[in-house]
């Protein structure tokens, strides 16, 4: 695990406020505990997502582009098709930061999508779940840490 995107990831946790893109519907995926989790922690965080009008208590946004006020940081927990149209609504927002977020499987990004942040100057965090970067994550976050460490 590269230690500069360690870094990055911390540094995006400590935004003050942070688009959410992709928060499944179903209340008992793994994104909704992300999201849940993010909240805990007093971050403000914003639902963004096509198909909802409410999450978790708070109002939904279909778009990026519709957040106001407008967010600098943008989590993607989408499917990896759909990654190229939210990294064109970022950066038509004015997000300057994304985070692709990676748990077990492919994840939200692909090196086409880190060299699109890059040619747009957004700062991208990948290959990373928001809680291997959260202090006091817990026993099974560190681990899944450790061995993503071991096997990069």
């Amino acid at each position: 695990m590269d230690p500069r995107n360690l870094e990055r990831a911390r540094t995006f946790l400590e935004q003050p406020r942070i688009a959410f893109v992709g928060l499944s519907r179903d209340e008992k995926d793994f994104s909704r505990f992300v999201f849940r989790e993010l909240v805990k922690r007093g971050i403000d965080v914003v639902p963004v997502h096509p198909a909802m009008r409410e999450a978790e208590g708070r109002g939904c946004y279909a778009r990026l582009q519709e957040v106001k006020p407008a967010v600098g940081a943008a989590l993607v927990m989408t499917h990896p098709l759909q990654t190229d149209r939210v990294l064109a609504d970022c950066v038509e927002a004015g997000v300057r930061r994304v985070w692709l977020h990676r748990g077990a499987g492919k994840g939200s990004g692909d090196d086409r999508a880190v060299a699109f942040c890059e040619a747009h100057g957004l700062e991208v965090v990948r290959d990373l779940c928001p809680f291997m970067a959260l202090p006091d994550a817990g026993l099974p976050h560190r681990l899944h840490a450790f061995f993503r460490k071991r096997l990069s």
